[in-house]
């Protein structure tokens, strides 16, 4: 474990967590010392020798002085260490959270990452300080004592050496069974904080549903197996602290049989018995207290364990001198790609070209929304290459990427700030009057002035405050202000009335000879207009492409498609009679 908290620590961290090791093995050592000292002195105060028992009396009061030092000292530099640590934690999981490709996020993380950000590296972080440093003491002290009984009577060292394997067994199987169970616990926890965030977020489309039995039973099911869990772990905690217990109760059964048969043949003096037993029981106190904080370790360790797993996830390739595009131009050659065993792209290949715009239709599950991450590099392909301007995408680099993509998908989410902030975020650098003029092409300025606070009035968490259409606009605001030179919109419009899809198909129009647009889209405005259309196949691969006249004019799939999206555009419910 202290391999781990080392590996995860700050260099300033690592200095005084060894600093603070290495005073609590001193002050360990000294209280061993004093312990022992106790052996000359009760048996001069149990022989009458005075002289003697102030002798040693001054050697342990010296010893305490030293204990009491050292033990300052450690108590001071654990508590720095145990911030500086905190701090080393949560800035790894950061920076680790930045490198992880997006495509892990794709599961729902938040219960692990609350627990990680919250619970686990506070406890990670105190772990040294509070419980590290009493189970090194119950070791390191009855080691020390151990070692100097040998000086005073060898046999009944060696009785008490006799039962050290034994505890270490037990100790080891108390650990184990309390890290198993915690590792179930924690994952249980993990679980169960997920679902109550997803019940949260999720209350307006279940009230809108007015009946949330399936999500009660959800949050239910997981908070029950969480209870379990827990359970479990007091159960198997319990049980092995107790039965810890009972194998350092038995050494100290041990040593009495043994000095109480050394003293009646005669072979220990009775005050060196005597003195012996009260160190035997200042022996077997500290490894008492270690065998009940050794669950802490184990509890510490799993989070430690998460965080190494985390540590292990792969990143996506990073190149050591990254290219430089030649142009904006983004292409697919023989791309095959899925989620799973199934591929959802198979060997597709297309381009689409700089300034202009690529419109990809098709039927639900045949890769559009693929086709815009892969882009934006959410995930890599499995065979075949992506490349802008010429240059396959891990050549570039993700940081490269980023900065040439501003994706704009289905799933908008906002920052629980204000409006003008979630959208600054596309571009910190430019100052309010720009930001404000980028938002207004996209008709946010309407947003703003129907809210109390205008521009500086609260979304709400995950843009609670405002309606999806209205998510969808703030987001678009965004991509725009970033001036990427591609830009993806994956459904952009699919939220936003008439009035409001008619003023950011304008915007669109605006940029759109200056970038290179891929636009995922069922609306027949957005459609018709496009210089490029990719039909896909439904299997991963391409059925037609052209602009919209050829593609009528083939009469094949695309020209069934329109005809089928024309008539149900003109549907309408019939008037009442």
């Amino acid at each position: 474990m202290i391999r781990q908290l080392l590996r995860y620590s700050s260099p300033t961290a690592q200095r005084l967590l060894r600093a603070e090791l290495m005073f609590i093995v001193a002050t360990a050592v000294l209280q061993g010392i004093a312990f022992l000292l106790l052996v000359p002195l009760l048996r001069a105060l149990l022989v009458g020798d005075m002289e003697a028992s102030a002798r040693w009396l001054i050697a342990v009061v010296g010893v305490c002085i030293g204990y009491v030092i050292t033990t300052w000292f450690s108590s001071q530099i654990g508590m720095k260490a145990s911030t500086e640590l905190l701090d080393s934690l949560l800035t790894r999981l950061g920076d680790r959270l930045v490198e992880l490709p997006v495509a892990w996020f794709s599961t729902d993380r938040s219960g692990l990452l609350a627990g990680l950000a919250t619970q686990g590296a506070m406890f990670v972080s105190n772990t040294p300080y509070a419980i590290l440093r009493q189970i090194l003491t119950g070791f390191i002290t009855p080691g020390t004592v151990l070692i100097g009984m040998y000086f005073f009577d060898w046999r009944l060292a060696l009785a008490m050496t006799v039962m050290v394997p034994v505890l270490i067994f037990g100790y080891r199987r108390l650990q184990t069974a309390i890290g198993r169970s915690d590792a179930i616990h924690s994952d249980a926890v993990d679980d169960a904080s997920g679902r109550v965030i997803e019940f949260a977020r999720a209350q307006p489309a279940l009230r809108s549903a007015g009946d949330a039995t399936i999500a009660d039973r959800l949050v239910d099911e997981a908070l029950q197996n969480q209870h379990r869990a827990y359970r479990g772990l007091l159960i198997s905690g319990g049980a092995g602290m107790a039965t810890f217990a009972g194998l350092v109760q038995l050494s100290l059964t041990l040593l009495l049989v043994v000095g109480a048969y050394l003293a009646v043949g005669g072979s220990v003096d009775v005050p060196t018995l005597i003195a012996v037993l009260v160190l035997g029981v200042r022996f077997n106190e500290p490894i008492v207290s270690a065998g009940d904080l050794g669950g802490g370790v184990a509890v510490a360790r799993t989070t430690l364990d998460q965080f190494d797993r985390l540590a292990a996830v792969s990143a996506l390739s990073e190149p050591e001198s990254p290219r430089v595009p030649d142009g904006w131009d983004v292409a697919f050659d023989g791309v095959t790609f899925g989620y799973g065993d199934v591929p959802v792209l198979r060997n597709l290949s297309f381009t689409a070209p700089s300034g202009g715009m690529t419109a990809i239709v098709g039927p639900s599950g045949s890769g559009k929304t693929t086709i815009t991450r892969l882009i934006a590099r959410f995930y890599d392909p499995v065979h075949g290459a992506v490349s802008i301007g010429g240059v396959p995408i891990p050549e570039l680099g993700t940081a490269i990427v980023e900065a040439a993509v501003a994706p704009v998908f289905q799933d908008v989410y906002l920052f629980d700030d204000t409006i003008l902030n979630n959208i600054w975020i596309g571009n910190p650098d430019l100052a309010r009057e720009d930001v404000i003029a980028a938002a207004t092409r996209a008709r946010v300025d309407e947003i703003a002035a129907r809210l109390p606070g205008g521009w500086d009035a609260p979304v709400g968490e995950g843009g609670s405050n405002l309606s999806g259409g209205e998510r969808q606009r703030v987001s678009i605001a965004r991509a725009l202000l970033k001036d990427a030179p591609i830009v993806l919109l994956d459904e952009a419009t699919a939220a936003l009335d008439i009035g409001n899809e008619i003023a950011i198909g304008a915007a669109i129009d605006a940029i759109r000879s200056e970038r290179t647009l891929i636009i995922v889209a069922h609306r027949l405005q957005t459609i018709m207009t496009a210089d490029q259309i990719i039909m896909l196949d439904g299997e991963g691969g391409i059925r037609e492409s052209g602009t919209h006249e050829q593609l009528l004019a083939a009469d094949g799939p695309y020209a069934r498609y329109w005809k089928e999206r024309v008539e149900a555009a003109s549907w309408q419910l019939a008037p009442p009679r």
